[in-house]
């Protein structure tokens, strides 16, 4: 006989589980103890439990399987909550296993006391509080299955006093099998093929949802000759050897995407929820495919819905389809990216500022001659392995990345791509490492998100998670900045005093080094990624650098303008 705490310990290491992410106390502490005697399932604990949240999320996105966080009564089951929301709107099993006062003080207003099952109703698919042991195995199957059947958060509460409880059921949990992957009905398949063969210049927007059907995506563009314009979480699979892709749309964008969506006559979403409505072209006509019905149609208005998933229905639906002769839309569109990429690529040259045209340049975007941004994230991409996970903060670390990136080989990415949060890239990193010690993980992290949960920096050097952390030390909140100087007004409240990042992270016990000559970056890229343990790069890159959108409009242009005319008379 088992009790409560060890039942569902074991379960999880049975499962499959290798990690539980959190911070030990009270009414958790039977759960600790069992994992401290259970063979196969590690223990990290982390300084912040928001840092267990992303941990385990990012877990879960890598490798889908469950991820599992625990956080104590009251505040530390509050701190789990970003975290979590992570997960959510990333479609990512997570179970969270949460404290309680005991069940006789339970709404008593006792000390530390919340109520878990409404503090969690509105971020979790299950949020359950255990209050006999005679609840189990039943609740925890009911929580890990719901979190895999609605790709989100279960939350598993426990009062003080039931982890102890014993266990009456000795049967062993049992999970459900996940469900298979299904093509749209055969009538949608064939109504979306006439239009298709009806259409003349064919745009198609990919989404993560088709990011593992990548044959079937690449056969569908050379049919149709269809430009392919990725979404920032589709760029791994989809991205490298890819003749049709052309890059990213919205504000980390470029031209060509715009291009090809205003030159088409027929837009084709697969497997996306892309949620930037004024990125969408209009006047089209829209076929959507998606295995979530709800996400048809919430963006942008849609024709022609396929409900299903990507690869089984563009398996059915290529027989059905008459190939293109024509391909002047897709080279078009190819023509103008790699024209693009061309420009782009001479802001990766260390040399950049010291020719003529640079110089021009730095003299108004540059002038206290800064690390330019677009160096730090082409080395990465020229040194890191074909399977390193990169990871990246909400904000300018992402356009980087986004642009200089490549996902070649079976290189990953992950980041809040659908919630936003700041301080992400970090405690992503230390989760995705902990599934394999030995793959390369480089957290892209702004000074902004690593200082928020700075603490956590320890926890890689604690548990010997050998992650690459690279900061763009740009003393500033970089995507606000630019935010705000787009809407016309002088940049405010964006600055950040930074420490000494490199011996900060020194002191915390992590190999080091502070950069600020652009032609020391390549050599401290692969000083880092050579390194057996953490190392953080500590780069002082250019506040001011620019990253406009593919097509900005002219109340945006008088925007900068006014603003950067205002910065210099009230600060230069």
């Amino acid at each position: 006989m088992s009790t409560v705490a060890e039942l569902i310990v074991a379960a999880l290491a049975d499962h499959g589980v290798t990690q539980v992410w959190g911070v030990v106390g009270d009414a958790l502490n039977p759960v600790t103890d069992a994992i401290r005697r259970q063979d196969g399932i590690e223990w990290i604990g982390v300084r912040h439990e928001e840092a267990a949240a992303f941990a385990a999320g990012a877990q879960a996105q890598l490798t889908g399987r469950i991820g599992v966080c625990m956080g104590t009564v009251g505040p530390g089951s509050i701190h789990l909550l970003n975290g979590l929301y992570d997960a959510k709107k990333s479609h990512a099993p997570v179970l969270a296993i949460c404290g309680q006062v005991p069940t006789p003080d339970i709404g008593t207003d006792f000390f530390q006391e919340v109520n878990n099952d409404v503090l969690f109703a509105d971020v979790s698919d299950f949020a359950q509080t255990v209050t006999s042991s005679g609840q189990l195995p039943q609740l925890l199957e009911q929580a890990v299955n719901t979190a895999y059947a609605e790709q989100g958060v279960a939350v598993l509460t426990l009062p003080g006093d039931v982890g102890s409880l014993e266990v009456e059921d000795s049967r062993d949990p049992q999970f459900a099998p996940r469900s298979a992957e299904v093509a749209a009905p055969a009538d949608e398949v064939r109504a979306a093929a006439e239009v298709l063969n009806d259409a003349d210049k064919v745009t198609l927007l990919v989404g993560c949802g088709a990011a593992q059907d990548r044959d079937e995506v690449l056969s569908l563009a050379e049919t149709l000759k269809a430009p392919m314009v990725l979404t920032l979480k589709a760029k791994a699979g989809l991205d490298a050897d890819n003749p049709y892709q052309i890059g990213q749309s919205g504000l980390i964008g470029n031209p060509s995407t715009k291009k090809a969506f205003d030159d088409c006559d027929t837009l084709f979403l697969i497997g996306t929820d892309f949620p930037y409505r004024d990125w969408y072209p209009e006047g089209k006509t829209v076929i959507a495919l998606n295995s979530r019905a709800g996400h048809i149609g919430r963006r942008t208005p849609v024709d022609h819905g396929l409900v299903g998933h990507a690869g089984p229905t563009l398996r059915a639906l290529e027989p059905l389809l008459t190939a293109k002769r024509s391909d002047k839309h897709l080279k078009t569109a190819t023509s103008a990216y790699a024209g693009w990429l061309e420009d782009q690529a001479r802001l990766t040259d260390p040399r950049h500022d010291r020719k003529f045209l640079g110089k021009l340049r730095s003299k108004a975007d540059n002038p206290d001659e800064r690390i330019r941004p677009e160096l730090v994230a082409a080395a990465l991409n020229r040194h890191a392995s074909d399977d390193a996970v990169f990871t990246s903060d909400t904000g300018m670390s992402s356009v980087w990345i986004s642009r200089f990136v490549q996902m070649r080989g079976d290189r990953k990415l992950i980041g809040s791509y659908n919630l936003g949060s700041m301080a992400n890239a970090m405690p992503q990193a230390l989760g995705i490492q902990a599934v394999d010690r030995s793959r390369q993980v480089i957290a892209n992290c702004g000074d902004g998100g690593l200082m928020m949960l700075l603490g956590d920096l320890r926890t890689a050097v604690s548990y010997r998670l050998p992650v690459t952390f690279v900061v763009y030390d740009n003393g500033r909140l970089g995507m606000v900045k630019l935010e705000q100087e787009e809407g016309g007004l002088p940049e405010f409240g964006t600055q950040l005093d930074n420490p000494d990042l490199a011996g900060v992270a020194a002191s915390l016990g992590l190999e080091s080094r502070r950069v600020a000559d652009a032609n020391d970056v390549d050599a401290a890229v692969q000083e880092a990624l050579a390194h057996d343990g953490p190392f953080l790069l500590d780069f002082l890159t250019n506040p001011d650098e620019i990253a406009l959108p593919p097509k900005p409009t002219t109340a945006q242009a008088w925007g900068f303008a006014i603003a950067k005319s205002k910065e210099f008379l009230e600060s230069r």
